[in-house]
């Protein structure tokens, strides 16, 4: 796995492009927070109080009023359709809010899951390079002990070669002295036997 802090960037990378990607709708919130505002300082202006009970000519002044007001009844509906998108568009962005917040918040979860299990896996390099350093070690010493013993083997084998030249010129020795000594006990048998016939012969006389 990669440095945490590289994974760390690249987090902050994507959230920095997840922000760009929305900052659309933070601009269109913006907006509608302005225009809620001015719609607010706009609506008390056009409320009319209700018109207290009079007399049938005051009721017809009441009336022509009324017909003269129609523009301002309007401009209220408008501004009041205005409130009422802006409402809703209002609602729309903190649901948009909420859904980032939330994405934003797995986002953090996850960043430091990986963290925490970036720190984990350092530590476990760490012990498994200090485990191969020392097999390494202990690698070199074995190889070291085995050219020893090679050359102790070698030179155990050479001793045996010499060995055995040394035996086998030994018995070869040995047995031209046995056939020698055979030869002489023969030859001394043999006149051993001619002289005592010579002496048998000479007892006769």
């Amino acid at each position: 796995m990669g440095n945490w802090r590289d994974d760390y960037y690249a987090a902050l990378g994507v959230r920095d492009e997840r922000e760009q990607a929305n900052k659309s709708l933070y601009d269109t919130y913006t907006r509608l927070a302005d225009r809620t505002a001015a719609a607010r300082a706009l609506t008390p202006g056009t409320i009319t109080p209700a018109p207290p009970q009079s007399s049938p000519s005051q009721s017809q002044s009441s009336q022509s009023r009324r017909g003269a007001s129609t523009p301002q009844a309007d401009t209220g509906q408008s501004l009041s359709d205005a409130v009422k998108t802006a409402r809703d568009e209002l609602a729309a962005a903190q649901r948009s809010r909420s859904e980032l917040q939330e994405r934003l918040n797995r986002a953090t979860a996850e960043l430091e899951k990986l963290k925490a299990q970036a720190q984990r896996d350092q530590r476990r390099i760490a012990t498994l390079e200090s485990e191969r350093a020392h097999l390494q070690l202990r690698l070199k010493d074995r190889d070291e002990e085995l050219r020893e013993k090679a050359k102790l083997l070698d030179n155990v084998q050479d001793e045996l070669a010499a060995l055995n030249l040394q035996l086998n010129m030994a018995e070869e020795r040995s047995n031209r002295l046995q056939k020698e000594n055979q030869e002489l006990i023969d030859r001394w048998m043999a006149r051993v036997g001619q002289e005592a016939d010579a002496m048998n012969e000479a007892s006769k006389f």
